[in-house]
């Protein structure tokens, strides 16, 4: 097709309808999308395009931008979602009415050949879920700014699939239809559902999940593709009329590009102007020119989109002031920027000379926030040494395993040669031994029960500081960690080998 420009698909109103609130929109989607948390949860009003595989929702969005730009094939080529936001720019007089792209992932690099923004999906797709047909939920943003596009945000869902092919895991479907569902469910969200006019509209799978969230119709607009490949005899005024799947937002009827059209190169604006002529040409359609072709389907969805902005305006806005005000105090709590090696020397030694002072408050009990509950701290300590490791001290028999003949043996062997009068001390320094060694196992649960609380007691000691800087926070816990570690390995090691 070239850099050739489509004509705007209705020029009347381009600089009107949702010229302001629709852009808002986008640039808070470009805002919240790349921020995790509680932020990324906020739904925005955007338009989910829901369809089969070869449904004809690529020739839809490539036909409501007027660009050949997407991936095509004969079997998934939506792998990932979509994002697509259409910006409309006003000319000016020094404006050369170039269109551009602009990626996500890739700020500030505008994309003025849309042979390469093909390209550029293509790779990224293959960066996330692989080369050989694999899908991932995660989105690609795209931003295309023209002035002969309609200010909308879309989102390219992939195409519901039955067969699993390539390296898509055998439940491939219930994974494409979740990852729409995630979308379609929102009540922000306008569902496109696109079915093609040569199959049953009754079982329609885009129809059928937009019903599911959306029993109502309220956010439902379908799209009839292929209108102009129906049998001869048939036409698809009563799909068109909602007379056999209704929806209050109604129904648009499009002329779809073939694969024959798309293989020759056959730009879209030849596309739209052979769709024209189809609806004037049709006795069936020529009266309902208000539900047919691409332009009417820019117009209707700008229309509702825009509408639907203003309705949630209100409560989007209290949910981001909300947010904001959450945000704001959590940043004040951070503090003022520190740039100054010596100021940050400062509070650093601040922070630890706090850090140790409630270390100790709760080792001498005197914690403001004591526990109520149970005992920690310094309390803690005290009843691991009073009452578990004297209770297990005092289950220890010092005679155990020790017989009269045992002592009359080590006795007799300490004298050797001669007679004693009095008892050897050795004899009774190796039964002393051999008998303390059974209070080894008391002494090292009494060591791993102290420790486990010097832990969890420096775990616990909080300043206020440590929520600005986490990773001091978790050094701190490593350093405190190796040094109780070490503290305990000698105890438990040298006691062992002793005995």
């Amino acid at each position: 097709m070239g850099e050739e420009s489509s004509p705007c698909v209705n020029s009347t109103c381009c600089t009107t309808i949702g010229s302001s609130v629709i852009p808002t929109i986008n640039r808070l989607q470009d805002i919240l999308t790349p921020v995790s948390g509680e932020l990324s949860k906020i739904s925005l009003p955007q338009v989910a395009v829901v369809g089969s595989q070869s449904s004809g929702k690529s020739s839809v969005l490539e036909a409501l931008v007027g660009r050949d730009f997407l991936p095509r094939g004969c079997d998934i080529c939506t792998r990932r979602p979509l994002a697509l936001m259409l910006e409309n720019r006003p000319r000016k007089p020094d404006d050369d009415g170039k269109e551009w792209a602009e990626f996500r992932h890739l700020p500030g690099k505008r994309f003025y050949d849309f042979t390469k923004v093909r390209r550029e999906i293509l790779a990224e797709t293959d960066r996330e879920a692989g080369r050989n047909k694999g899908v991932s939920e995660n989105q690609i943003g795209l931003k295309i700014s023209s002035p002969n596009v309609l200010n909308m945000t879309l989102i390219d869902l992939p195409g519901i699939t039955k067969v699993p092919v390539g390296d898509q895991p055998t439940d491939i479907e219930t994974r494409i239809r979740k990852m729409i569902m995630d979308y379609i469910r929102q009540e922000n969200c306008i569902i496109l559902a696109v079915s093609p006019a040569n199959s049953d509209l009754a079982t329609s799978d885009a129809l059928q999940m937009a019903r599911d969230v959306d029993p109502t119709g309220t956010r439902t607009i379908g799209v009839i593709t292929k209108l102009d490949i129906m049998d001869r005899g048939t036409n698809g005024c009563n799909f068109l009329l909602g007379k056999v799947v209704p929806l209050r937002l109604g129904y648009v009827g499009v002329v779809n590009r073939c694969q024959e059209d798309i293989n020759k190169n056959r730009s879209i604006r030849d596309a739209l102007a052979y769709e024209e002529q189809f609806f004037c040409d049709h006795p069936e359609y020529n009266g309902l020119s208000d539900r047919c072709g691409i332009p009417q389907l820019a117009k209707k969805l700008n229309q509702i989109l825009e509408q639907h902005v203003r309705i949630v305006l209100p409560s989007l806005k209290a949910e981001l002031n909300s947010r904001l005000t959450a945000v704001a105090k959590e940043l004040q709590k951070y503090g003022q920027v520190v740039e100054s090696k010596a100021e940050q020397e400062a509070i650093l030694l601040s922070i630890l000379a706090r850090y140790c002072e409630a270390f100790s408050t709760m080792v001498d009990g005197k914690s403001q926030e004591m526990s109520t509950k149970e005992l920690s701290g310094g309390a803690r300590i005290h009843y691991i040494f009073q009452s578990i490791f004297v209770k297990t001290l005092e289950e220890v028999d010092p005679c155990q395993d020790l017989s009269d003949e045992d002592i009359w043996m080590a006795i007799q062997n300490a004298t050797g040669l001669r007679n004693a009068l009095f008892v050897p001390e050795v004899p009774f320094e190796v039964l002393v031994r051999k008998q303390i060694a059974l209070l080894l196992d008391p002494c090292l649960q009494c060591l791993r029960f102290v420790y486990d609380e010097l832990i969890k007691m420096s775990r616990a000691c909080e300043v206020t500081e440590f929520q600005r800087f986490p990773i001091l926070r978790r050094r701190l816990d490593d350093v405190m960690g190796k040094f109780l570690r070490d503290g305990v390995r000698p105890a438990g090691e040298n006691d062992r080998k002793s005995y």
